[in-house]
């Protein structure tokens, strides 16, 4: 993950995840507003698991990258069989990959087992909280660097990760909140959007803050600063990021939000009026049948006095 790609591809991942669940929730509230009951992942239109089979197939391909791909020998361990210390994060990044897997894996399996359960809802969310609870966690303790300019843009989106395992925690006993839910779509996309931020900004070395430069370090690189004012800088830099990051996507977003809830809404008004159109017609059909009857009936009625009177 200690590079470029290993940071947007992930993201774009988190990114995708993000936008669905976003949008798939905002249409059932908007479809459904007193009803509304939250879904821990959303079935596709044509292949039910394709959102958990994405994630099954990224978390692979993660792993892959970390431990065989990825390192010069194409395996993560020492001669002697202990793991190196310029390993370490590769082991950091693929437990987290794991945690999502089995996230996804066991979310098919309920699903086969328990379907439509509140055990089912309850036992995915716990394992997708469990999943964001070890990804902050490794984040937090972090082999590598927790003091420059990367660890700054680390340190703040731990802040998210923390957001999305609360949501993710708080959406068990809280089925039906749907800000809850939108929070925690937020919150996924917007993870998606800093991790793709630190891959660019760190990696691009015209993106590297004046005063800084990239060092190779223990096979990856780094970014260090010439001084501690230039260190500073940076990170009051990362920050102001992080800022228009996070007014930039609260406001699409709630903006997306207000689009979608008037764009359902005025279709479900729409279609209602249909239906009561091909109400009111199927009545005044099956009046007229009734008066044609009626009428029917009347005249052999009468037909019929003419010929006893004959």
């Amino acid at each position: 993950m200690g590079s470029l790609v290993g940071h947007v591809i992930p993201g774009f991942g988190f990114f995708l995840i993000g936008i669905w669940h976003l949008l798939n929730h905002i249409k059932l509230h908007a479809l459904r507003p007193k009803s509304y009951t939250s879904l821990a992942w959303f079935p596709a239109p044509r292949l039910r698991y394709a959102e958990l089979y994405v994630i099954m197939v990224g978390t692979l391909i993660s792993i892959s990258m970390e431990l065989f791909i990825g390192p010069a020998k194409h395996q993560p361990l020492d001669s002697d069989g202990t793991i190196p210390s310029y390993h370490l994060h590769n082991f950091e990044h693929s437990n987290i990959s794991l945690s999502f897997f089995v996230y996804a894996a066991f979310s098919i399996l309920f699903d086969h087992v328990i379907p439509s359960t509140p055990v089912q809802y309850g036992l995915t969310l716990f394992l997708g909280a469990v999943a964001f609870g070890q990804e902050l966690l490794l984040f937090h303790l972090h082999s590598t660097d927790h003091h420059g300019v990367e660890g700054q843009y680390h340190w703040l989106l731990q802040i998210v990760i923390f957001l999305s395992f609360a949501t993710t925690l708080l959406g068990i006993p809280f089925p039906k909140s749907f800000l809850n839910s939108f929070v925690r779509s937020y919150s996924i996309m917007f993870q998606g959007i800093w991790f793709m931020v630190i891959g660019i900004m760190l990696w691009t070395p015209d993106f590297i803050s004046k005063g800084c430069f990239l060092n190779y370090e223990e096979g990856h690189k780094v970014v260090r600063c010439h001084n501690t004012e230039a260190l500073e800088r940076a990170k009051s830099l990362v920050n102001i990021q992080f800022s228009w990051y996070l007014v930039g996507v609260t406001v699409f977003t709630v903006s997306l939000h207000l689009f979608l809830v008037k764009f359902f809404r005025e279709n479900v008004e729409y279609l209602s009026l249909i239906c009561k159109f091909d109400d009111e017609d199927l009545e005044d059909v099956e009046a007229q049948k009734k008066r044609l009857v009626s009428h029917g009936e009347h005249k052999k009625f009468l037909e019929m006095g003419k010929r006893e009177n004959n």
